[in-house]
């Protein structure tokens, strides 16, 4: 190596002394012989001498500085250069008969290229690294170059030296933690950039409860308003899915405090439109900073606006920070929906209601709002119809008796009649004749003979009836809402009214008014759908019958029978109510008085009429619920 580095310096002599020889034949100068004895004198002066001395053309460069401590006596001036030259590594380059002295140029050491010690599995998207005092700016080049993943770092990271060691961590943990082990942070972006960046005044890196890197603020002791007791407060943050969360743990710290450092720490813009006053203390992990709001600002005066993703925070009172919504309800109506919200939420919250769309503007603050929104959302459910299929079967079952004799004179009377399978005949006045003196003939009694217009009816009937009666009705109601059913008649009664209005000449003025009189079947039915597809059903049945012939213009008699029960049923099951059984009797009869009690004759001087009635209503219920 001494050799290597000698031999360039005496080949450089050797060529600066043959370019001045072959000068010397045009420069006699080169040849004259010089006395020079100088003591610290600069290079600069000694040269500009010695080109005076032998009339020489010398260009000395202005960075030779040294001195000169030299005694030449009957030297040529080419003998003194190639000294000087050769003692303090100058170099002479020539133009013409101009002799430029110049400082040789050191070699520049050559120094090995440190390789940043980073591999990446793609495969598994891990990265290993070993660094030692390695420049930050290095090794995000490397790591973009090797994953294809843009790395980034600002001007005043640099040259920042960073020493770690990892073997195969998951791609952002590596970064996570190459970062946390340099007192650096690294935050993704949304275009998935991955940006190292320097710690914020009062931050610092700690292990979260989640066993992850994570960066808070120092605890701040704070003053409280009026020089009262101290608070104190710590906040971090972290992000997850996209979301900015915060951590915070404060005592006794004043609220419009903790507000501003909250913003502060997810760096988000506010405007403060009053003075928040009061303290708070609160302990809460992973909080996105509306819910912090929110909570901060419940139960107190002041609220919140979101505007653009500015936060817009004062007095609730204040115009403009006064919240808008409108609610369409999709299942429910607004009134029923209106009654159910508690009236604490209503405070400080108009709402007005839009019937033709079904919709209710809130106004008010947005937490407020936000809080109706979510409960009205929570009702606003679809409501079960329940399809009531109702089937209704009467089986009446009847036997009337009519018997006797009845006589009258009459214009209007039909004559004939039946006498098979039962005798309801009327005899006229030439068949009671005839029969007469049939009689008269055989046992030579005339018993006389009868008017033109008279009559004589003979009544001997027995019936059994059997009647079936079935009946389908359906009915749709909501869920909890009473579905009614009424089946019947209406019969009316007459009542006469005379009313006498004196004067010179009194008038009667008689009013006939007619009465109704009802015999329903009505059936009254409340479904209730539970969770698991089962409907309670609330019957009420209310049966009202008519019972027999009353006598002329008096009010028909009625029976009625009254039930209730409450069932429980699986959706499409069939429910039977039975047992709604009625019996009506019913005896009449007319004659003469006396002769139509006698034994025997009471046959020929009255009529008599008897009837059983056996009623029986059964009712079918099936319900469907429908979504």
């Amino acid at each position: 190596m001494a050799n290597a580095q000698v031999q360039p310096s005496s080949e450089r002599v050797r060529l600066v002394e043959d370019r001045l020889r072959n000068l010397a034949v045009n420069v006699p100068g080169l040849n004259q012989k010089v006395q020079m004895n100088v003591s610290n004198v600069s290079v600069q002066e000694f040269l500009r001498a010695l080109a005076q001395s032998n009339n020489l053309n010398i260009n000395i460069d202005p960075s030779l500085n040294f001195k000169v401590f030299n005694n030449f006596t009957n030297e040529t001036a080419l003998n003194v250069l190639l000294f000087l030259t050769k003692e303090y590594g100058l170099d002479i380059n020539f133009i013409g008969t101009i002799m430029s002295v110049t400082k040789v140029q050191e070699p520049k050491p050559v120094i090995p290229i440190h390789q940043v010690n980073v591999k990446y599995n793609s495969a598994n998207n891990t990265l290993s690294v070993e660094l030692n005092n390695d420049t930050l700016s290095q090794v995000a080049k490397k790591i973009t170059m090797l994953s294809g993943k843009n790395v980034v770092v600002p001007n005043a990271l640099l040259g920042k030296k960073v020493t770690a060691f990892l073997s195969d961590a998951p791609f952002e943990s590596a970064l996570e933690k190459l970062a946390y082990a340099n007192d650096l942070k690294v935050v993704k972006t949304n275009d998935n950039v991955y940006v190292f960046e320097g710690l914020a005044e009062g931050e610092e890196l700690y292990i979260n409860s989640d066993k992850t890197t994570a960066i808070r603020r120092n605890p701040k002791p704070l003053n409280t308003a009026g020089g009262g007791s101290s608070g104190n407060f710590r906040l971090s943050n972290r992000i997850m899915q996209g979301k900015k969360l915060l951590s915070v743990d404060a005592v006794n710290v004043p609220i419009l405090e903790l507000v501003k450092n909250a913003a502060q720490e997810i760096n988000t813009s506010y405007f403060l439109y009053s003075d928040i006053k009061g303290t708070i203390s609160s302990r809460v992990n992973d909080i996105t900073f509306d819910n912090l709001l929110s909570s901060i600002f419940q139960g107190t005066e002041y609220t919140y606006r979101v505007e653009n993703g500015i936060y817009l925070i004062g007095d609730r009172k204040i115009e403009g920070l006064r919240s808008h919504k409108l609610l369409q309800l999709q299942n429910r109506s607004i009134d029923t929906i209106q009654n159910m919200i508690p009236a604490e939420w209503k405070k400080g919250v108009e709402i007005k209601e839009f019937r033709e769309q079904n919709t209710i503007l809130l106004s008010g603050s947005s937490p407020q709002i936000a809080e109706i929104e979510s409960y009205v959302k929570q009702l606003d459910k679809l409501v079960p119809m329940v399809l009531i299929e109702v089937t209704l079967i009467d089986i009446r079952k009847g036997k009337n008796v009519k018997t006797g004799i009845s006589a009258g004179v009459s214009d209007s009377v039909k004559r004939g009649g039946t006498i098979f399978p039962g005798i309801d005949y009327t005899f006229g006045a030439n068949s009671i004749n005839d029969f007469l003196s049939k009689l008269g003939k055989n046992n030579s009694i005339n018993l006389g003979r009868v008017t033109p217009n008279f009559y004589v009816s003979l009544s001997a009937l027995e019936s059994n009836s059997n009647v079936d009666i079935r009946s389908v009705p359906k009915l749709s109601t909501l869920n909890g809402h009473v579905a009614n059913l009424s089946i019947g008649s209406k019969r009316y009664y007459s009542t006469k009214t005379q009313n006498v209005t004196g004067s010179l000449t009194s008038s009667t003025i008689v009013t006939e008014q007619f009465t109704p009189v009802d015999a329903n079947l009505e059936i009254k039915i409340k479904p209730q759908v539970s969770g698991d597809n089962q409907v309670t059903l609330n019957i009420k049945v209310d049966i009202s019958d008519f019972i027999g012939d009353p006598p002329p213009n008096a009010p028909p008699p009625t029976s009625t029978s009254k039930f209730e029960s409450i069932v429980r049923a699986r959706n499409e099951d069939m429910i039977v109510l039975g047992g709604l059984e009625r019996t009506e009797s019913v005896e009449s009869g007319s004659g003469v008085p006396f002769l139509s009690r006698v034994p025997i004759l009471k046959w020929l001087f009255s009529s008599r009429s008897k009837s059983n009635n056996k009623v029986v209503t059964v009712v079918f219920i099936k319900p469907t619920i429908i979504y």
